[in-house]
């Protein structure tokens, strides 16, 4: 019976703990909890109304995703400069090709409509950037869901809780999201004619495309702190 208890006690504090870390997450990704922000334990216990226990797990994966880091007053979200930038990118382009090219050869025909229902709903959500790249999310889920790879989802997943640490989205960036639409169209293309290598190499050039508007954004506001740092040292 003790046991029994523990165990089960046991799910429920990793029950916890999971929903914990994705509303951390989430909260990371809408920019409530910006980069460099400290956060404590027992505030986020109080906060989210739940015991230290799956706080403490939650901080645990986070720091073990690179979400958190440790800093001087404790944990804080993590900042990520140009050459962690590079290498997430990096890892996002082998596994986004990957992924379509397994989705060219284990897509099914309602799975090849679901990808093109996707891609049609991201060329109608033109209004803002967030509603482009929620869209833009939900094409890219399609490919995974088609790509039939249960490893290669886990991975994903991990790796788009990383890109949660990125400010903005890239399609913010002039001219983004009307090349995201041809670039999408590349991708169903190879997918549905059966064509891993093209489906793959479609895929790490939107991703491509992709890190150049994020340079093009992590230069621009980096050069606009620079001036304002010079111009409040001068003064």
């Amino acid at each position: 019976m003790a046991k029994d208890s523990q165990a089960t006690r046991g799910r429920g504090e990793a029950s916890r703990g999971n929903k914990v870390y994705r509303d951390l997450v989430d909260r990371i990704r809408s920019g409530e909890l910006s980069p460099g922000t400290r956060l404590r334990e027992e505030d986020i216990a109080k906060m989210l109304a739940v015991s230290r226990t799956p706080v403490r797990e939650a901080f645990a994966r986070l720091q073990e995703r690179g979400l958190l880091e440790t800093s001087s007053g404790g944990m804080a979200v993590a900042k990520l400069g140009r050459p962690q930038v590079m290498e997430l990118y990096a890892v996002r382009a082998r596994l986004e090709g990957a992924a379509a090219s397994f989705a060219a050869e284990n897509a099914s025909a309602a799975e090849v409509a679901s990808l093109r229902h996707a891609a049609a709903l991201f060329d109608s959500q033109q209004k803002t950037a967030l509603e482009a790249a929620r869209a833009n999310t939900m094409f890219h889920e399609a490919v995974y869901e088609a790509a039939h790879n249960s490893y290669l989802m886990r991975m994903l997943e991990d790796l788009n809780d990383s890109l949660a640490l990125l400010p903005d989205t890239t399609f913010s960036v002039p001219g983004r999201k009307e090349a995201a639409r041809a670039e999408h169209r590349a991708i169903i293309e190879a997918i549905e004619n059966r064509d891993p290598s093209l489906a793959e190499a479609a895929a790490r050039s939107h991703i491509a495309n992709a890190l150049d508007g994020r340079l093009k954004m992590l230069f621009s506001a980096g050069a606009l702190a620079q001036s304002a740092a010079v111009k409040s040292t001068s003064e």
